[in-house]
């Protein structure tokens, strides 16, 4: 097993894409967007979340939303 060069110190290594990332290695850290009762579920089992309270534009009205859009547009 050959061992990688040492970095110079303030210098990051950029990962090459074919190399796989460890993503699996520590707990789960979650984006929860929208749904409260998804990210409840994830503090129960104390995985890291950051929620963001959203909804679509319009409440999915997409005759409003398009008439919104027009209106920002201007």
């Amino acid at each position: 097993m050959t061992k990688a060069p040492k970095q110079p110190k303030g210098e990051t290594k950029v990962p090459d894409k074919n190399t796989p990332q460890p993503l699996l290695e520590g707990p789960p850290r979650v984006i929860n967007i929208g749904l409260s009762s998804f990210a409840d579920d994830l503090k129960k089992q104390d995985a890291e979340i950051v929620n963001v309270d959203w909804s679509p534009p319009a409440r999915g009205n997409i005759e409003l939303a398009n008439l919104l859009a027009k209106l920002s547009y201007k």
